[in-house]
């Protein structure tokens, strides 16, 4: 059952154990949680929790699904901040491994924040090369979590960054075959070549519900037309869910023969956050909608998708995903956006 060069790490023993605690979380992701170290003005950095799997558990969390984040954090003063992030947005914390390794960071400078004239795009610099993240192992988490489990979450660099990536494929296909549903949004970075291609198209279609924008497609498949990375993704899996960000602001949901879509409201002048954070957002509103109301159309699952990105799209600065701050998306405020939406059919 595991992936080529690296066997299945204790995945047999995780998941025959009979122990089940009703508190163990019904949503588990896994990828990558990392440090963000921004350069604003001159000399100046700003830090931030980041991860687009773990802002997706801070997401699910805050609608008030019990909820994890698995992998493994340093133990320095960058892992200390996730730990705490992770603490105030109550994921569950058994499932957080700290280790004596370095942290996952992320240097970040955005066009026109240090003064260099030259700067025309935003630079990123990943370090990480023994980080923490790395050597996460799937059995060192808490017994019978795969009983309790309904949904996992996979995505980001930790399906890249070898060994954790073959380790996290490997746990996606046992996690499949013990009956559990997968949900995927690859994003996209530069690591994410031709040498991705596998892990790509293994993971399309062990999901069940699959998240990505419209960049996002051309760039994996590297192609102008993103309609072509959506008929290959339903040519490899045509009973996938797929939840399609545009560019543009508008959201669709396909869901067999059904597509369905709605257009995000307008944002205010003050309403500038990224697109990550609102494609992480919808994908939560969809998969809240899916565990809380499983026989709702995918209608009914669209509204919750684009109530949940309006929400954190309209959240103040200090209480978006990007700034690790609990409640990012309250349930009754995303239930109230969700009755406002009106998904057309076929669009």
């Amino acid at each position: 059952m595991g992936l080529a060069g690296e066997a299945q790490p204790g995945l047999n023993a995780v998941m025959s154990s009979g122990v089940l605690h009703p508190d163990l979380p019904h949503f588990v992701s896994f990828g990558e949680v990392r440090i963000d170290l921004l350069r604003t003005a001159g000399e100046q950095w700003r830090s931030a929790c980041a991860g687009s799997p773990w802002q997706v558990a801070m997401a699910m969390s805050s609608l008030g699904e019990l909820s994890a984040f698995a992998g493994a954090i340093s133990r320095d003063l960058f892992g200390r901040e996730i730990w705490q992030a992770c603490t105030e947005a109550n994921l569950d914390l058994r499932f957080l491994q700290q280790l004596p390794k370095p942290p996952l960071l992320n240097f970040i400078s955005v066009p026109g924040a240090a003064g260099e004239p030259g700067l025309e795009a935003t630079e990123n610099l990943l370090i990480g090369s023994d980080a923490a993240d790395l050597f996460f192992r799937p059995e060192g988490l808490p017994a019978g979590w795969v009983k309790a489990l309904r949904w996992a979450h996979f995505g980001g660099l930790g399906l890249v960054r070898e060994p954790l990536a073959a380790r996290l494929g490997a746990l996606a296909q046992g996690l499949k075959s013990e009956g559990k549903r997968i949900s995927y949004a690859p994003g996209y970075r530069a690591a994410m070549d031709s040498r991705y291609d596998d892990m790509l198209e293994r993971m399309c279609r062990l999901a069940d519900v699959i998240e990505v924008t419209q960049s996002e497609l051309c760039a994996l498949f590297r192609c102008a037309d993103y309609h072509l990375g959506l008929a290959q993704i339903s040519a490899w899996n045509p009973a996938a869910v797929l939840l399609l960000n545009a560019d543009g602001g508008r959201i669709s949901l396909y869901a067999g023969a059904q597509e369905w879509s709605a257009e995000l409201p307008a944002p205010a002048a003050d309403e500038d956050a990224p697109l990550l954070d609102v494609c992480d957002a919808s994908l939560a509103g969809l998969l809240f909608s899916l565990i809380r109301q499983p026989k709702a159309g995918p209608d009914l699952h669209l509204r919750w998708s684009v109530a949940a990105a309006t929400a954190a799209r309209s959240a103040k600065p200090e209480y978006r995903l990007a700034h690790a701050q609990a409640c990012t998306l309250p349930q009754a405020l995303v239930a109230t956006l969700a009755a406002a939406v009106r998904p057309e059919a076929g669009v």
